[in-house]
């Protein structure tokens, strides 16, 4: 029987221009629901694995409720999902294109994960049964509350024998209630298995740098080598970490890879070049749910890692925070039907 992955974080309401317009350059949103730890559960129950997600919700409200519907209609459990005071969180997403960046607004204060605290969610009966644990660094750099109760999360998995993945997720718009990142972020990753990040997420959560140029648009593989080594050594509870390499030409055109380090080898995965991308957004952590189902259901690391930058590139290509696409497409695209051709 699959032991069911857990995720835990804020879920928003998204809110988009139509197509590729700015904000309110036509008078209306598109409204869909995203947040990274949930995506994380989406892709992980796609791919055909149980889900799990926890969060904190307000209680008596519609919007919650028709979410709840939403991740049942995916295929994730929501039965960890509690009612606290506060509200539902909002982010603002315009899209990008070409040479105009993609940008983000967030709406989050007095949230119900914001106003979250330790003993508000029973983590041991959220984990009964489970295999592994999911968060990211968006949580902790909520509000210090928000940060407490991320760290109990993982100290309990940690405790219960599950395996825990941390995708670093440095958001600098976010963390503004009095610590920096990498002040709150090493007590959360020493709970950590698996580590998920990009070069910046190291630096500005961790502390930890190679000297790799990320905006260079050129990959220097042994700077993440480097990198890698410099993580694991510095916390010896890791036993693996996943570094996403992407090179960002434009808006529109990407350059996507991405490396793991297990101690034993260092494994590059191959490159996928994305040239008309339509969003972006959770992407990142499509490619989590992707490393998450491949440890678990694949035979070896490379694999997990193929399957993941593969799953990731895939999510580039459809609007909106949830990947859409089985294992079977993904494995489809690994093995080479990347070609676009119309499937009859």
């Amino acid at each position: 029987m699959q032991k069911p992955v857990v995720s835990f974080g804020e879920i928003m309401l998204r809110l988009a221009p139509p197509g590729f317009e700015r904000f309110l350059q036509s008078p209306q949103f598109l409204a869909t629901f995203g947040g990274g730890e949930a995506n994380v559960a989406v892709a992980v129950s796609g791919f055909g694995h149980p889900a799990r997600y926890a969060t904190v919700l307000p209680p008596a409200n519609p919007i919650s409720d028709a979410f709840i519907g939403e991740m049942r209609r995916f295929g994730v459990d929501t039965s960890p999902i509690v009612r606290g005071k506060g509200r539902f969180g909002i982010y603002f997403v315009e899209p990008g294109a070409n040479q105009r960046p993609s940008k983000v607004v967030y709406d989050r204060e007095q949230s119900s994960i914001a106003l979250a605290k330790p003993g508000d969610i029973d983590w041991k009966k959220c984990f009964d049964g489970a295999g592994w644990f999911h968060i990211t660094g968006i949580t902790p750099a909520i509000s210090e509350s928000a940060a407490a109760l991320s760290i109990e999360a993982a100290r309990t998995a940690h405790e219960m024998g599950l395996t825990v993945s941390c995708d670093l997720n440095f958001r600098k718009n976010l963390w503004k209630w009095g610590k920096k990142a990498s002040e709150v972020m090493p007590d959360l990753f020493r709970y950590t298995t698996i580590g998920i990040a990009n070069e910046e997420d190291c630096q500005m959560s961790l502390g930890i740098e190679s000297g790799a140029d990320v905006h260079s648009g050129k990959l220097e593989h042994d700077q993440y080598r480097k990198l890698t080594d410099m993580v694991l050594k510095a916390y010896p509870n890791l036993k693996a970490i996943a570094v996403t390499l992407r090179e960002s030409k434009s808006a529109s055109h990407n350059g996507w890879s991405a490396c793991l380090n297990n101690r034993e080898q260092f494994l590059l995965s191959r490159h996928y070049d994305i040239t008309h991308i339509v969003d972006r957004v959770g992407g990142g952590d499509c490619f989590a749910g992707g490393l998450i189902y491949g440890m678990l259901a694949l035979a070896d690391h490379q694999a997990a890692l193929e399957f993941a930058v593969a799953a990731s590139c895939l999510k580039h290509s459809i609007p909106g925070d949830f990947n859409r696409f089985t294992a079977d497409e993904v494995q489809a695209l690994i093995k080479g039907g990347g070609s676009g051709r119309v499937q009859r």
